[in-house]
């Protein structure tokens, strides 16, 4: 198989009309459509962790399990991921190609390391486009009673709730598919919009909840409703909602072939998307503590931030803040979407996938990988169908996706300490770059994943079986990652045996 060395990494980058030469450096030719800007870019990682669809979808779980001060499972996360965000900034810098967490994983620590790291990858995206389009339960029957298809207990704790979640999101699955199928163009001003209308949203319901507060910002400080036992065993499970929330801030890395100069832009907008949903989220919280009618009435915990926004203006006024909720959904399914389907074709192109000439072909009109995007939404419905009146589908889904999505950053992050610590170089000057931090930076990056991936994994009943069931729902995250695992080696095995003249590009040398 032909081969080029990776010299494109060690030279400063190419003016914006000359992108397409860098990345034939890499080997690869330009087939994507090339349109993005910074605030698309940006509108990329935003979506993707789109803090209007996480938090609605979990401040009731985060709150029940560990009151009020479960506020600071925020701040802590945050850090947390900033240290994963701040080596991801640095490889997007240095590998600006679609596909990134495959990509930088393969360069790093060779093909069978990126390949899991992008088999893996791939299957977290597609669960977490699932999970985030069932958020649309949270809202839509708030808004208007009709869209409460199925039952009349809208909480997604219930089995009519579920149900009609599963409903809905399929239906946004599909309206997502068929956007992602049509381009780049449509995909890019849809979620621009969409992101705008969110940040607007985030300001407005701020500014609502703190100009009707009922109580002080000591009130983060108050564990009195946290779930029965030792409050940090609570605390604990209560940061799965930040720890859902603070992921796919590397989505603008993964749009890097469609992205106008992005050895700068990619890095920027990367750390840019996490910092300003850490803020905007942040405030969210302590103002929906300090404005809740009620602490103790069971509200909090069942409606979640829905109740303290309809409690505070239910008016008109009212339901267009929830549509703004509506429209954050949208487009962080689309966003997440989007990411899987070009990860997919990055790996594809490499001829790392099943069928991997299907996937890699990109519409010469649309320019968009289709048949990547029309799989992960007909999966993601598939997945939805499969818990169809399952009460515990969205704490379920959350957690086996955080899971392998953070096992998948792994991957990129422990092979990144292990080249740093021989030597690494991290680039040219003038791109962002961790320097003489980057070893102690990344070393904390990866005991902080270590620990993270565990505590989301970890088999609880309140979690997976909060109305009982089998054990193996008890232990749904750690059997699914194994489940995921074991099917990568058999993937990877056929897709291994076959000719490697049916690669579709020449997989790059390992820098």
């Amino acid at each position: 198989m032909a081969t080029k060395v990776d010299s494109p990494a060690l030279v400063l980058p190419p003016p914006a009309d000359q992108d397409n030469a860098d990345l034939a450096g890499f080997g690869y030719q330009p087939t994507l459509h090339r349109k993005l800007g910074r605030y698309a870019s940006f509108a990329a990682g935003f979506s993707f962790v789109s803090i209007l669809t996480t938090i609605f979808q979990f401040f009731g779980f985060g709150y029940s399990f560990g009151g009020a001060a479960f506020f600071w499972t925020w701040p802590i996360v945050f850090a947390g991921q900033f240290l994963v965000a701040l080596n991801f900034a640095e490889l997007a810098a240095r590998y600006p190609i679609s596909g990134c967490i495959y990509q930088w994983s393969r360069r790093l620590g060779g093909e069978v390391v990126g390949w899991f790291a992008g088999w893996m990858m791939v299957i977290a995206q597609i669960v977490t486009a699932a999970a985030a389009a069932i958020a649309l339960q949270v809202v839509l029957p708030s808004i208007w009673s009709g869209f409460q298809i199925v039952g009349d207990d809208t909480a997604l704790t219930s089995t009519s709730g579920a149900t009609n979640a599963v409903l809905l999101g399929s239906i946004l699955l599909v309206l997502t598919t068929v956007i992602n199928v049509i381009g780049i163009d449509l995909m890019a001003r849809i979620n621009s919009i969409g992101v705008t209308v969110e940040i607007i949203g985030v300001l407005a319901i701020i500014a609502l909840f703190f100009t009707h507060t009922e109580r002080g910002p000591g009130v983060v400080l108050q564990t009195d409703q946290a779930a029965p036992g030792s409050y940090w065993a609570a605390f604990l499970v209560s940061g799965l909602m930040a720890a859902y929330v603070m992921v796919g801030f590397d989505s603008a890395g993964e749009l890097s072939e469609e992205t106008k100069n992005p050895r700068r832009v990619a890095p920027r907008t990367i750390l840019t998307a996490l910092s300003v949903s850490a803020l905007g989220g942040g405030l969210l919280l302590l103002g929906a503590l300090m404005a809740a009618p009620s602490l103790d009435d069971g509200s909090l915990g069942t409606e979640g931030l829905a109740y303290v926004l309809t409690s505070k203006l239910d008016s008109p006024a009212g339901k267009v803040l929830l549509g703004c909720v509506a429209v954050a959904i949208t487009v962080c399914t689309l966003a997440i979407q989007t990411a899987g389907s070009r990860l997919m074709f990055s790996m594809a192109r490499d001829g790392k996938l099943p069928f991997a000439r299907r996937l890699a072909v990109v519409h010469p009109r649309f320019g968009t990988p289709v048949l990547p995007a029309v799989i992960i939404g007909v999966l993601g419905i598939g997945l939805l169908v499969l818990n169809l009146g399952n009460a515990a589908i969205f704490a379920t889904l959350a957690s086996v996706c955080i899971v392998t999505l953070y096992l998948a950053y792994l991957l990129v992050t422990v092979p990144l300490l292990m080249r740093r610590i021989r030597g690494w170089e991290s680039g040219a000057a003038g791109l962002f770059s961790l320097g003489r931090f980057g070893i102690p930076i990344n070393a904390l990056a990866v005991v902080w994943g270590i620990a993270m991936a565990v505590n989301l994994a970890w088999p609880r009943a309140e979690v997976y079986t909060p109305n009982g069931g089998s054990w193996w729902m008890l232990w749904a995250a750690p059997l699914f990652v194994v489940i995921v695992v074991a099917v990568g080696v058999v993937v990877h095995r056929i897709v291994n045996a076959r000719p490697s003249t049916e690669s579709l590009e020449p997989a790059t040398q390992l820098a």
